[in-house]
């Protein structure tokens, strides 16, 4: 073993020194051509006429005519005197054939020099080769600029896909189905936004920055503000300064935006993370249902041209109406109890018991309730499906069901076990409020972090008027991993968040 990790370093060490050697050619070569009058990093505009795959799917209009593209060159093959190249673009790549003759011999004896990674920009008639392959002629070649580094080869096949995070550019690079992903996450957001305006929405922006971060149960992260010597928070949610502009008049407001958490990472959380939240005057809960199952259908339809998408190898159906079942009725369902017939937090305490459910001291009948979800219920929910009915002790900003009051109008989406969004029938009694703030403030004085303290503006704000109003979160980022078929979040943030090198 001994020998083998020996040999295996000695390896390593031949490799570094080999790859430091293509690094100082690389400068070299840069210092050669910066001294030559030919410095690529002075050039400032190249005109694009076409891209990749403009040509190829226009190819029978456009064979025999000139084009200009641009982008890097992602392999070379040099033959003589004719060469090619492959250029990779933003949608696609493309073959690009170099003849000497055509470039001239300066540009072809510079050409040669290229490296894999460089930035080109081709000018060129527009032709098919001998085997059929769509490709550039060039008669104009221009280096854009110096790749200094080396691209890795396989770089899908990495196992450390802790460095596909970290340099994400490298991994958009050699890597097409990430650009398509993040292409995609683009068109789902542009979609929502369509939909939305559609509905007679307007787009609105909120602070970050806030003196009481409430509207979900989360950690926030804290900070300072030096110009007025004041402690802030960053915002854990929307939802305090959106319903505030609903009391305004502003019927139908959304806004897509940034939240942050001061929680744990892992495949579905990252502490910072897209957020979008709507509310509607003058609906409830049952409206944004209907909003919402509108709003999934319209988005798959128009990113992925069907309702009926692959997710880890389950295809889920965005098209058929989507089940709703109550807290009580799926837990009855999957576990095989019936929280209607437990009458006290001391029986629902015996049964967590029975069950090998944890519970803390301070919590009640509805706080086990969805303990007994969580455990029992969620990974079964795979197609779409509205968890409806939630006790009122784990959603203090909603209204009560006016024929059980223990519970709330609040639902949430799953697919394939995983929240999608969080909606309610927005609680708008300002006293009632007030009575639920007092509860959270209790529950943080007795050691829950996630708890939520009174904010008096926005309490102010209730008792002006609030009209009846539906209101929904949806995490944008757990919408991109469904439409994408991608297992993690950090599949579908461009930059997650990583834990320092040093």
């Amino acid at each position: 073993m001994a020998e083998e990790q020996r040999k295996e370093k000695v390896q390593q060490n031949v490799k570094e020194q080999d790859i430091n050697q293509l690094l100082k050619v690389r400068r070299e070569k840069l210092a050669a051509l910066q001294e030559a009058g030919k410095d690529p990093f002075q050039i400032t505009k190249y005109e694009v006429t076409y891209h990749s795959t403009d040509i190829k799917e226009r190819f029978d209009e456009l064979e025999g005519q000139n084009a200009r593209i641009a982008g890097r060159m992602m392999s070379k093959r040099v033959m003589g005197k004719a060469s090619f190249c492959n250029i990779q673009d933003l949608p696609g790549n493309i073959q690009v054939y170099v003849a000497r003759d055509s470039v001239g011999e300066e540009s072809y004896a510079d050409f040669k020099k290229y490296d894999v990674g460089d930035i080109v920009g081709i000018e060129g008639e527009i032709f098919r080769t001998q085997t059929g392959e769509i490709s550039i002629h060039a008669s104009q070649i221009m280096l854009l600029s110096k790749s200094l580094q080396i691209l890795p080869e396989k770089f899908h096949g990495l196992t450390n896909t802790d460095i596909r995070y970290r340099q994400r550019y490298t991994d958009l690079i050699m890597n097409a189905e990430v650009k398509d992903t993040f292409v995609k996450r683009s068109k789902i957001i542009s979609a929502i936004r369509r939909f939305l305006e559609g509905e007679g929405f307007l787009e609105v922006e909120t602070p970050m920055l806030v003196p009481n971060a409430g509207g979900a149960a989360a950690r926030p992260f804290e900070t300072h503000y030096n110009a007025l010597d004041e402690d802030v928070k960053l915002r854990i949610s929307l939802e305090l300064y959106l319903k505030r502009l609903i009391v305004g008049g502003m019927e139908r407001v959304f806004e897509i935006g940034r939240v942050f958490r001061n929680e744990g990472l892992d495949t579905r959380h990252n502490p910072e993370f897209t957020l979008m939240e709507l509310y509607q005057a003058y609906t409830d809960y049952n409206g944004m249902m209907d909003l919402t199952e509108n709003m999934f259908r319209y988005v798959a339809q128009e990113v992925c041209g069907t309702t009926v998408v692959p997710y880890s190898g389950e295809m889920i159906d965005l098209g058929k109406p989507f089940e709703r079942l109550t807290m009580i009725d799926a837990v009855k369902k999957y576990a095989g109890v019936d929280f209607d017939e437990i009458t006290s937090t001391e029986a629902a305490k015996k049964l967590a018991d029975e069950k090998g459910i944890h519970y803390e001291a301070r919590h009640t009948k509805g706080d086990i309730l969805n303990l007994f979800f969580e455990e029992f219920v969620e990974e079964h929910l795979i197609q779409p499906v509205f968890i409806m009915d939630h006790p009122v002790e784990i959603s203090p900003l909603t209204k009560r069901k006016p024929d059980k009051p223990d519970y709330v109008e609040r639902f949430e989406l799953f697919i394939y076990g995983r929240e999608m969004c969080n909606a309610y029938s927005e609680l708008n009694d300002p006293i009632d409020q007030r009575e639920r703030f007092k509860a959270q403030e209790a529950a943080l004085a007795a050691g829950d972090e996630e708890a939520n303290t009174t904010d008096e503006d926005f309490m102010n704000a209730l008792e002006i008027g609030m009209p009846p109003t539906g209101g929904i979160g949806y995490g944008i980022d757990r919408l991109v991993m469904l439409l994408t078929d991608s297992p993690a979040i950090r599949d579908v943030l461009l930059f997650p968040t990583m834990r320092q090198l040093d």
